[in-house]
């Protein structure tokens, strides 16, 4: 699925094509894009339809658009509408005029006739949907489903003292720790495993062994690596993983460990080595990043 940089360049391009345009109209043509939006897809379109789109916003791995009526500030309840990407959803900007993609689900057009905006989604596993905005728990306003999750590093109010904190709290290992979204947001499988080969530490080691310095290392590891991967568009293993004009990113190439099972470690030759883990996999460095040692009881 993906994961801060690949949400945030999407969430760039939304900003560039979309904000203060006015919805003219919503086509919903598969009714899982909206399952989520529980009173159906009659409500969704009308939820939107003559709403301006004031702003595109993202907090870790989620996206969201915030409607609010023309010359308006939204403000606690008023609507935005949140999108699941899931495995293969994609946010296209497109002329009206382009043939319809294969797996378009949902059409929005603007009452100025200009580029539209679509939702295209092969798997159906991601889809949109309207809720209120809320204070989160870490401050700010965010759609109500994701009021629980925490800032993610590319935050300006994000406190990397505080997430540290975050981290050592939790009676878990260091690379589930990292991939709770309560904890830290925006951090998925790739960027845990390409952090953790950075601060030369193993997933499995404990949180409750994890020094301050470690958990600061970590998790500026976890921004540096992110910060990369934006520049570069993002990581896409397919064309499924697409910016709003359909451009795939390439921060694959760059990766150290993630995918590089039995490939020369690049700091050390040491061949990669994959684990099974969660239903996924972790990649490490048996050299770079030796396992913890199990306490003899």
């Amino acid at each position: 699925m993906p994961e801060l940089p690949e949400v945030e360049v999407v969430r760039r391009g939304l900003a560039d094509h979309v904000l203060d345009r006015v919805v003219a109209r919503v086509d919903v043509g598969h009714l899982r894009a909206v399952r989520r939006h529980l009173p159906g897809p009659e409500d969704f379109a009308a939820r939107l339809t003559g709403r301006r789109i004031h702003a595109a916003r993202r907090r870790g791995k989620y996206l969201w658009l915030e409607l609010a009526d023309p010359g308006a500030e939204p403000a606690v309840g008023d609507d935005a509408v949140l999108a699941h990407l899931g495995m293969s959803g994609q946010m296209l900007v497109a002329d009206p005029g382009r043939p319809d993609e294969t797996h378009l689900r949902v059409r929005i057009t603007f009452d100025d006739d200009g580029p539209e905006l679509r939702f295209v989604d092969q798997r159906t596993f991601g889809g949109l949907s309207v809720h209120p905005l809320a204070e989160a728990a870490g401050g700010g306003l965010v759609p109500e489903p994701v009021a629980h999750i925490a800032r993610d590093p590319m935050d300006p109010a994000f406190s990397p003292d505080d997430a540290v904190a975050a981290l050592r709290r939790r009676r878990t290992e260091v690379k589930r720790a990292l991939l709770d979204q309560t904890v830290v947001s925006g951090i998925g499988n790739i960027y845990a495993d390409e952090a953790l080969w950075r601060a030369r530490l193993h997933g499995t080691r404990p949180t409750a062994a994890l020094t301050r310095a470690q958990g600061r290392t970590v998790l500026d590891a976890a921004t540096e690596v992110m910060v990369e991967a934006l520049a570069q568009g993002g990581t896409s293993f397919d064309a499924l993983y697409v910016n709003v004009n359909g451009a795939s990113g390439y921060f694959d190439r760059s990766l150290n460990v993630y995918g590089q099972a039995d490939r020369a470690c690049r700091r050390c030759g040491t061949p990669i080595r994959r684990d099974a883990f969660m239903n996924r996999s972790s990649f490490t460095c048996p050299r770079c990043q030796p396992k913890p040692r199990t306490r003899r009881s």
